[in-house]
């Protein structure tokens, strides 16, 4: 603990999940001398509440499709049930796993870790624990928590946020998601998978729908082949208990009932009452405002993460704390080009994506300047295999680069380190194709869409 009054800090960090403890980690290595206070556990949302256990539940949910449906295979076994108590004691070793190995990372870079919830006293300054931390940098890293919507009551009862869906003590028979983004997708895959009838309410024309409408599409129709239920294109009105469960009502007075109601229309921000305002801290609807390198408008005040209006993703909050912990230390970081950041949605099957939609390229490009290409995974061998559905799409510039992949299908995600490198080094079609990918593997599906576009398909139609 920094109980000496007279220790001035190179950087004080508020807040302990990915943005802040990547900010502490890579500032510590660089020399500096930090201190980082956080209330809860060290990970924050990502560790405890969100990436890590999400993607637990989305995996036991895969291991019992398999067991539904080892026939196919020629594997005789059968499927007895959702053991939920099994469920999370495995998510939880996971995450208490992690937790333990990132506790270990902060101490062995002696960074000063301070528990207790903090409040920012002056522009050089943090109040915690009755003690006052000072800095000569102060970086806001105090994240999100799930939003709800005006006169909706999350309860933890029948109307559930993400955080209690995560802890919750049984299998629902029957679920509503309000929101067909990515958190509602990923609950909705996991809990199909468990056994629950989903209806998903989005009032966007399309789920995940900021991804390109391509795999919003294909997403869709896979949800319905797998019996998961939505309704797109009319807005929430109002809820309501039942005998039994929950009553939601629409914009177009459609009602649907369930035994539950899970909230997933996003994540807000973390900045109320933290003093953040009292000490000239530009904001905008609870966000910290910030220029490219995470500077807010105050000299010394740094923000990363959720808190700021980017991309709500742990490896965001990752980058962006390691800029600034570079950006103090004396280095010269790059500003992160958010288009090129990856993008993967974990439900069965998966969306994943780097750059720009085609919609989006025809808007900046103009779209006689655009062309795009389908490679469908039906003429790559491993998914095959893996009994897989989806599709590759490529977006280019016109005799130039490729600036979007966008793909579907199981475990696209683990496709998406080669795809955020075409993007990010503006590589050609033909570079791409000069590439020899591995056979069989989905990967090689990349090549093969990149090896189409550059005029020379090898599995796949002219």
């Amino acid at each position: 603990m920094a109980n000496d009054a007279s220790t001035v800090f190179d950087l004080v960090i508020l807040g302990g999940g990915s943005g802040g403890y990547a900010a502490a980690l890579r500032g510590a290595q660089l020399g500096l001398d930090v201190a980082l206070i956080e209330k809860n556990k060290l990970g924050g949302t990502c560790l405890h509440n969100g990436c890590i256990p999400t993607k637990a539940l989305l995996h036991a949910g895969e291991i019992a499709d398999q067991a539904r449906e080892a026939d196919q295979f020629g594997v005789k076994t059968s499927f007895e049930g959702i053991d939920i108590k099994g469920v999370h004691k495995y998510k939880d070793d996971v995450i208490a796993g992690l937790y333990k190995g990132l506790q270990g990372l902060v101490a062995s870079r002696k960074v000063t870790y301070i528990e207790g919830e903090g409040r920012l006293s002056s522009p050089t300054s943090v109040d915690v624990n009755g003690q006052r931390v000072e800095g000569r940098h102060v970086l806001l890293a105090t994240g999100s928590v799930p939003k709800s919507l005006p006169g909706l009551e999350i309860d933890g009862n029948r109307i559930l946020s993400s955080d209690h869906a995560l802890t919750l003590d049984r299998v629902p028979e029957s679920a509503i998601i309000l929101g067909g983004g990515v958190i509602g997708v990923e609950f909705a895959s996991a809990w199909k998978s468990f056994g629950t009838d989903v209806t998903i309410i989005e009032g966007l024309k399309h789920l995940v729908p900021v991804e390109d409408e391509n795999s919003s599409k294909l997403l869709e129709r896979a949800f319905r082949k797998r019996g998961i239920k939505f309704n797109l294109g009319t807005f929430f009105q109002s809820a309501e208990y039942t005998e039994n469960g929950v009553k939601v009502t629409l914009a177009d007075g459609k009602t649907f009932e369930a035994e539950v109601l899970l909230v997933a229309i996003g994540r807000g921000p973390v900045s109320q009452g933290l003093g953040y305002e009292e000490q000239g801290v530009a904001m905008d609807r609870g966000y910290v405002l910030v220029d490219e390198y995470m500077r807010t408008n105050v000299p010394t005040i740094s923000a990363v993460g959720d808190l700021v209006p980017t991309l709500q993703l742990a490896h965001v909050g990752f980058a962006e704390g390691i800029l600034v912990a570079e950006r103090l230390a004396g280095l010269k970081p790059v500003p992160i080009d958010y288009d090129g950041v990856p993008r993967v949605t974990y439900c069965h099957p998966e969306v994943a994506s780097v750059g720009i939609t085609e919609a989006k390229a025809k808007e900046v490009y103009g779209a006689d300047k655009v062309v795009a290409l389908k490679y469908n995974l039906a003429g790559n061998g491993k998914s095959k295999i893996l009994k897989t559905a989806g599709e590759i799409k490529l977006v280019q510039v016109k005799d130039g680069a490729v600036v979007g992949v966008h793909m579907v299908g199981d475990r696209m995600g683990e496709q998406v380190g080669e795809a955020q490198l075409i993007y990010n080094w503006e590589a050609l079609p033909a570079e791409v194709a000069q590439l020899i990918h591995a056979h069989p593997t989905q990967n090689e599906a990349l090549g093969e869409a990149h090896l189409a576009l550059a005029g020379k398909p090898l599995h796949s139609h002219d």
